[in-house]
């Protein structure tokens, strides 16, 4: 992460600080996306995720990037140009019961994206973003989406109990990816 970058906006000077950290390691930094809206209850779920993989990462020598994405914008594009490895957390309605952690990578996450059924209220966005990213031949071959069934979505800061006591399972996998991904 890129000490005193405002991760919910993006200019040119963001550009140029993404930039400079793939130029810096030589290598593109993997990158996780947290989607979500906090003051939605369980919506906020990849945001609270984004936010915990943060903190572990912190003092790992293994770097990753943590953004989050909060509701999603088109101004994430240079974060996905920078990196070759995307995992985006969000909260999805995968008809399982509150709080159920599941993981698509490669191209069962493209399958779950192309289906006619919205699963997410940021899926549409996602789309789009990956799309753009494609379209300019910077879409990152290693890409999954790490989805949290959400129990509540209305008014409220907190996550529901059955979420909340997802997270720690979601961490862990989310992790043991970044992981696996690092051995690639």
């Amino acid at each position: 992460m890129t000490p005193g970058l405002d991760h919910r906006t993006t200019s040119s000077s963001t550009v140029a600080a993404v930039s400079r950290r793939v130029v810096a390691t030589h290598l593109p930094i993997p990158l996780v996306l947290g989607f979500g809206n906090v003051l939605l209850a369980d919506d906020g779920a990849g945001v609270h995720l984004m936010a915990a993989l943060r903190a572990e990462l912190a003092t790992s020598a293994y770097a990753v990037e943590c953004v989050d994405g909060g509701t999603l914008s088109f101004s994430l594009l240079p974060y996905l140009e920078a990196t070759d490895s995307l995992l985006v957390v969000d909260a999805a309605n995968l008809q399982l019961s509150a709080g159920a952690v599941q993981l698509f990578e490669g191209v069962d996450m493209d399958e779950l994206l192309k289906s006619s059924r919205r699963r997410s209220v940021h899926e549409v966005g996602l789309i789009d973003l990956l799309d753009m990213a494609r379209v300019q031949g910077s879409l990152p071959a290693r890409r999954a989406l790490l989805c949290i069934q959400p129990g509540v979505i209305d008014w409220g800061e907190m996550l529901s109990p059955p979420v909340s006591a997802a997270l720690p399972e979601a961490k862990r996998l989310a992790l043991e990816l970044l992981c696996r991904w690092r051995s690639e």
